[in-house]
Protein backbone atom coordinates (compact mmCIF):
# COMPACT_ATOMS: atom_id res chain seq x y z
CA UNK A 1 0.00 0.00 0.00
CA UNK A 2 1.20 3.33 -1.00
CA UNK A 3 1.38 6.10 2.25
CA UNK A 4 0.52 9.41 1.69
CA UNK A 5 4.38 10.49 2.18
CA UNK A 6 5.65 8.08 -0.82
CA UNK A 7 2.58 9.68 -3.12
CA UNK A 8 3.79 13.28 -2.05
CA UNK A 9 7.24 11.75 -3.56
CA UNK A 10 5.99 10.52 -6.33
CA UNK A 11 4.04 13.74 -7.65
CA UNK A 12 7.58 15.54 -6.52
CA UNK A 13 9.44 13.85 -8.68
CA UNK A 14 6.79 13.79 -11.45
CA UNK A 15 6.79 18.12 -11.50
CA UNK A 16 10.91 17.85 -11.46
CA UNK A 17 11.07 15.70 -14.69
CA UNK A 18 8.17 17.24 -16.56
CA UNK A 19 8.94 18.50 -19.75
CA UNK A 20 9.03 22.78 -20.08
CA UNK A 21 5.43 23.95 -21.03
CA UNK A 22 3.59 20.84 -19.51
CA UNK A 23 2.22 23.22 -17.02
CA UNK A 24 1.86 26.50 -19.44
CA UNK A 25 -0.98 28.58 -19.21
CA UNK A 26 -2.81 30.98 -21.57
CA UNK A 27 -4.02 34.54 -21.21
CA UNK A 28 -6.09 36.65 -23.39
CA UNK A 29 -5.03 39.46 -24.61
CA UNK A 30 -6.51 42.91 -26.12
CA UNK A 31 -3.87 44.88 -28.05
CA UNK A 32 -4.53 48.33 -29.75
CA UNK A 33 -4.54 47.80 -33.58
CA UNK A 34 -1.10 50.42 -33.82
CA UNK A 35 0.99 47.43 -32.03
CA UNK A 36 0.17 44.66 -34.09
CA UNK A 37 3.26 43.93 -35.18
CA UNK A 38 5.78 44.29 -32.13
CA UNK A 39 2.77 42.37 -29.97
CA UNK A 40 3.15 39.14 -32.14
CA UNK A 41 6.63 39.44 -31.43
CA UNK A 42 6.75 39.82 -27.65
CA UNK A 43 4.08 37.32 -27.88
CA UNK A 44 6.76 34.60 -29.49
CA UNK A 45 9.65 35.82 -27.07
CA UNK A 46 7.39 35.44 -24.32
CA UNK A 47 5.80 31.98 -24.54
CA UNK A 48 9.65 30.80 -25.81
CA UNK A 49 11.06 32.06 -22.62
CA UNK A 50 8.32 31.11 -20.64
CA UNK A 51 6.04 28.40 -22.26
CA UNK A 52 2.59 30.30 -21.81
CA UNK A 53 0.81 31.18 -24.38
CA UNK A 54 -0.84 35.11 -25.08
CA UNK A 55 -3.24 34.76 -27.32
CA UNK A 56 -3.84 38.69 -28.88
CA UNK A 57 -6.68 40.22 -29.98
CA UNK A 58 -6.35 43.36 -32.30
CA UNK A 59 -8.51 46.55 -32.39
CA UNK A 60 -9.15 50.10 -31.43
CA UNK A 61 -8.84 50.78 -28.02
CA UNK A 62 -12.00 52.56 -27.85
CA UNK A 63 -14.11 49.46 -29.32
CA UNK A 64 -12.34 46.95 -26.72
CA UNK A 65 -12.75 48.69 -23.64
CA UNK A 66 -16.49 48.73 -24.27
CA UNK A 67 -16.46 45.17 -24.97
CA UNK A 68 -14.63 44.77 -21.62
CA UNK A 69 -17.64 47.16 -20.41
CA UNK A 70 -19.68 44.38 -21.18
CA UNK A 71 -17.77 41.41 -19.78
CA UNK A 72 -15.19 40.68 -22.70
CA UNK A 73 -13.02 37.93 -21.05
CA UNK A 74 -9.72 39.84 -21.77
CA UNK A 75 -7.37 39.58 -19.03
CA UNK A 76 -4.39 42.27 -19.91
CA UNK A 77 -5.75 45.39 -21.89
CA UNK A 78 -2.70 47.07 -24.68
CA UNK A 79 -4.55 50.26 -24.93
CA UNK A 80 -3.13 53.07 -27.46
CA UNK A 81 -3.90 55.61 -24.59
CA UNK A 82 -3.96 56.45 -21.00
CA UNK A 83 -7.54 57.75 -20.72
CA UNK A 84 -9.07 53.86 -21.08
CA UNK A 85 -6.86 52.17 -18.44
CA UNK A 86 -7.21 55.32 -16.12
CA UNK A 87 -10.94 54.89 -16.64
CA UNK A 88 -10.37 50.70 -15.77
CA UNK A 89 -8.99 51.29 -12.97
CA UNK A 90 -11.46 53.68 -11.89
CA UNK A 91 -14.55 51.60 -12.94
CA UNK A 92 -13.34 48.36 -11.23
CA UNK A 93 -12.37 46.79 -14.35
CA UNK A 94 -8.77 46.80 -13.93
CA UNK A 95 -6.70 45.87 -11.23
CA UNK A 96 -5.15 48.19 -9.23
CA UNK A 97 -1.74 49.38 -9.53
CA UNK A 98 -0.97 47.03 -12.37
CA UNK A 99 -1.51 50.44 -14.90
CA UNK A 100 1.72 51.45 -16.43
CA UNK A 101 3.46 53.30 -19.89
CA UNK A 102 4.82 50.12 -21.96
CA UNK A 103 5.15 52.90 -25.38
CA UNK A 104 5.04 55.93 -26.25
CA UNK A 105 3.62 56.00 -30.18
CA UNK A 106 4.24 58.44 -33.21
CA UNK A 107 1.96 59.58 -36.12
CA UNK A 108 2.98 59.51 -39.67
CA UNK A 109 1.45 61.03 -42.65
CA UNK A 110 1.52 58.42 -45.11
CA UNK A 111 1.29 57.48 -48.74
CA UNK A 112 2.51 54.72 -51.02
CA UNK A 113 2.64 57.49 -54.30
CA UNK A 114 6.71 58.69 -53.95
CA UNK A 115 6.86 62.70 -53.46
CA UNK A 116 3.84 63.11 -52.70
CA UNK A 117 4.29 63.76 -48.95
CA UNK A 118 6.70 66.08 -48.38
CA UNK A 119 9.06 66.28 -45.13
CA UNK A 120 6.40 69.17 -43.29
CA UNK A 121 3.03 67.91 -44.33
CA UNK A 122 2.17 71.03 -46.32
CA UNK A 123 0.80 68.61 -48.99
CA UNK A 124 -2.32 69.16 -46.39
CA UNK A 125 -3.29 72.38 -47.81
CA UNK A 126 -2.91 71.47 -51.46
CA UNK A 127 -5.02 70.13 -53.77
CA UNK A 128 -2.79 67.05 -55.01
CA UNK A 129 -5.50 64.41 -53.18
CA UNK A 130 -9.28 63.57 -53.31
CA UNK A 131 -8.73 61.11 -50.06
CA UNK A 132 -7.37 61.19 -46.67
CA UNK A 133 -7.86 58.41 -43.96
CA UNK A 134 -7.51 58.27 -40.10
CA UNK A 135 -8.76 56.26 -37.51
CA UNK A 136 -11.81 57.07 -35.61
CA UNK A 137 -10.89 59.66 -33.55
CA UNK A 138 -13.47 58.68 -31.01
CA UNK A 139 -12.24 55.31 -30.31
CA UNK A 140 -8.75 55.24 -31.89
CA UNK A 141 -6.07 57.78 -30.09
CA UNK A 142 -4.15 58.08 -33.11
CA UNK A 143 -7.43 59.13 -34.75
CA UNK A 144 -7.95 61.93 -32.09
CA UNK A 145 -3.78 62.56 -32.65
CA UNK A 146 -4.53 63.44 -36.48
CA UNK A 147 -7.30 65.39 -35.79
CA UNK A 148 -5.09 67.45 -33.58
CA UNK A 149 -2.49 67.84 -36.05
CA UNK A 150 -4.54 68.74 -38.37
CA UNK A 151 -6.43 71.62 -36.64
CA UNK A 152 -2.87 72.93 -35.55
CA UNK A 153 -2.16 73.31 -39.22
CA UNK A 154 -5.53 75.08 -39.80
CA UNK A 155 -6.57 72.56 -42.22
CA UNK A 156 -8.99 70.17 -40.35
CA UNK A 157 -12.53 72.07 -41.53
CA UNK A 158 -10.72 72.09 -45.79
CA UNK A 159 -10.29 68.75 -45.12
CA UNK A 160 -13.83 67.25 -43.78
CA UNK A 161 -14.79 66.28 -46.93
CA UNK A 162 -11.85 64.46 -48.34
CA UNK A 163 -11.82 62.41 -45.01
CA UNK A 164 -12.19 58.56 -44.62
CA UNK A 165 -12.46 57.25 -41.31
CA UNK A 166 -11.24 53.28 -40.17
CA UNK A 167 -12.48 51.20 -37.52
CA UNK A 168 -9.12 50.88 -36.07
CA UNK A 169 -5.49 52.45 -37.26
CA UNK A 170 -5.33 49.16 -38.94
CA UNK A 171 -8.10 50.00 -41.51
CA UNK A 172 -6.70 53.90 -42.07
CA UNK A 173 -3.30 52.07 -43.05
CA UNK A 174 -5.45 49.50 -45.28
CA UNK A 175 -7.72 52.59 -46.65
CA UNK A 176 -3.88 53.85 -47.85
CA UNK A 177 -2.54 50.61 -48.65
CA UNK A 178 -5.53 49.36 -50.70
CA UNK A 179 -5.62 52.98 -53.25
CA UNK A 180 -8.88 53.45 -51.36
CA UNK A 181 -7.12 56.43 -50.22
CA UNK A 182 -4.34 58.94 -51.22
CA UNK A 183 -2.91 59.22 -48.35
CA UNK A 184 -3.39 59.06 -44.57
CA UNK A 185 -2.49 59.43 -40.78
CA UNK A 186 -0.86 56.33 -39.78
CA UNK A 187 1.16 54.91 -36.77
CA UNK A 188 5.08 54.78 -37.25
CA UNK A 189 5.34 50.84 -36.19
CA UNK A 190 2.75 50.27 -39.68
CA UNK A 191 5.53 51.67 -42.30
CA UNK A 192 8.53 51.56 -40.45
CA UNK A 193 9.56 48.49 -42.33
CA UNK A 194 7.82 49.53 -45.66
CA UNK A 195 9.59 50.65 -48.10
CA UNK A 196 8.62 53.37 -50.66
CA UNK A 197 6.07 55.59 -50.64
CA UNK A 198 6.18 59.10 -49.33
CA UNK A 199 6.06 60.06 -45.47
CA UNK A 200 5.91 62.66 -42.65
CA UNK A 201 6.86 61.83 -38.96
CA UNK A 202 4.63 64.57 -37.15
CA UNK A 203 6.48 66.40 -34.65
CA UNK A 204 5.34 64.96 -31.12
CA UNK A 205 4.52 68.54 -30.36
CA UNK A 206 1.58 68.78 -32.82
CA UNK A 207 -0.81 66.72 -30.69
CA UNK A 208 -0.89 65.67 -27.50
CA UNK A 209 1.11 62.62 -26.40
CA UNK A 210 0.23 58.97 -27.27
CA UNK A 211 1.12 57.79 -24.13
CA UNK A 212 0.25 53.78 -24.41
CA UNK A 213 -0.61 52.49 -21.04
CA UNK A 214 -1.41 48.39 -19.85
CA UNK A 215 -3.28 47.43 -17.64
CA UNK A 216 -4.02 43.74 -15.82
CA UNK A 217 -7.95 43.19 -15.74
CA UNK A 218 -9.67 41.94 -12.85
CA UNK A 219 -10.49 38.80 -14.67
CA UNK A 220 -6.66 38.00 -15.04
CA UNK A 221 -5.92 38.29 -11.76
CA UNK A 222 -5.41 35.15 -10.49
CA UNK A 223 -4.01 33.85 -13.96
CA UNK A 224 -0.13 33.85 -13.28
CA UNK A 225 0.03 34.06 -17.22
CA UNK A 226 -1.63 37.40 -16.99
CA UNK A 227 1.03 38.27 -14.52
CA UNK A 228 3.61 37.19 -16.37
CA UNK A 229 2.68 38.51 -19.88
CA UNK A 230 2.52 42.01 -18.18
CA UNK A 231 6.16 41.46 -16.53
CA UNK A 232 7.71 40.30 -19.72
CA UNK A 233 6.19 43.54 -21.37
CA UNK A 234 8.73 46.06 -19.07
CA UNK A 235 11.96 43.61 -19.39
CA UNK A 236 14.82 43.75 -22.21
CA UNK A 237 13.62 41.55 -24.46
CA UNK A 238 10.23 43.17 -24.97
CA UNK A 239 11.68 46.60 -24.78
CA UNK A 240 14.14 46.09 -27.76
CA UNK A 241 10.99 44.95 -29.82
CA UNK A 242 9.24 47.84 -28.69
CA UNK A 243 11.93 50.54 -29.64
CA UNK A 244 12.90 48.25 -32.68
CA UNK A 245 8.95 49.43 -34.28
CA UNK A 246 10.08 53.34 -33.93
CA UNK A 247 8.07 53.12 -30.20
CA UNK A 248 9.60 55.59 -27.15
CA UNK A 249 10.19 54.20 -23.88
CA UNK A 250 9.84 56.18 -20.90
Amino acid sequence: MITRRVQLLILLAVGMIAPKGAFAADTQVAVAANFTEPAKAIAVAFKAATGDTATLSFGASGQFYAQMSHGAPFEVFLSADADRPQAAERDGLGAPGTRFTYAVGRLVLYSKTPGLVDGAGAVLKSDRFAKLSIADPAAAPYGAAAVQTMQKLGVYDALKAKIVTGGSIAQAYQFVDSGAADLGFVALSQVINVPGGSRWTVPAADHAPIEQQAILLKIGKDNPAAKAFLAFLKGPQAVAIIKKYGYEVR
